[in-house]
This record gives C-alpha cells, structure tokens and sequence, in this order.
C-alpha cells in the first residue's frame, strides 16, 4: 500500500475496520441484486435494508476506535461517518429501497468505479492524521 503518511496503530485499526464494514455492505449489496436477478423482491428488499442498517450504525460502531485518536481528527473521522451513517438512517426511516441501492453512490457513478465509502477509506490511509472531512 503506497502511502504518504505512516499511520498511527488506532488509525490502522479503524481503517482495517472500516474496510471490513465495506466488505459486509457490498456483500448484501452483492446479494441484494442476485435476489433482483432471480425475481425475488422480498429477499431483495431485505438485503437492501441489511445493506442501510450496516451503514446506518456505522458512525457509532466506530466510536470505540475513535476515542484513542486526537481531536482534531476524531472529529474530522467522525464527521465522515456519520454523513455515510446518517444517509442511511434518512433511507431507512423512509423504507426507500431505491434510496437503500443508491447508498453511497453519486448520481454520476458508474459500475466499476470505487464508491464514497472506499474513496474515503483510502483518503483516511492516504492522509492519515491530516484528513479532513468534505
């Protein structure tokens, strides 16, 4: 990984984390559009919400972590995670599965490009202690 700030161990381990948190909601996205394939709304709405939940406690889940982190950055990381959390949470409270699929896509994207979530992810490697939240 060609990185131009070394990390500090707490860091590390809430960017290890947080990739693994991508993996999960790309894996029930993954499922959520084979349920579409085969012609099964149900299973395919289900894998949607399992999709908005994971990011919608996302922020939270990630606070144990945060806490060995400076301020500064502690915000700035915190911010950022609570915009992806709380997009999903508005996604959930309005049982909006079309807003579920578009969580953490621009309106632009296009399938094979990197999503927000891993475009941050490898802004917090790249920048280390001096990310800043859009």
């Amino acid at each position: 990984m060609n990185q131009e700030h070394a990390l500090n161990p707490a860091l590390t381990q809430l960017t290890h984390w947080l990739r693994q948190r991508h993996d999960q909601v790309m894996q029930a996205e993954a499922k959520a559009l084979q349920y579409l394939d085969a012609g099964d709304a149900p299973s395919h709405n289900a894998c949607m919400r399992q999709k908005a939940e994971l990011l919608s406690t996302m922020a939270e889940d990630a606070k144990p972590m945060l806490e060995f982190l400076p301020g500064e950055l502690r915000f700035n990381l915190a911010m950022a995670l609570e915009k992806f959390s709380s997009s999903a949470r508005m996604a959930l409270r309005l049982s909006s599965i079309f807003y579920m699929g578009a969580l953490l896509y621009p309106d632009d994207h296009k399938k094979g490009e990197p999503d927000n979530l891993i475009l941050c992810i490898e802004r917090i490697e790249k920048q280390g202690e001096d990310f800043q939240h859009d």
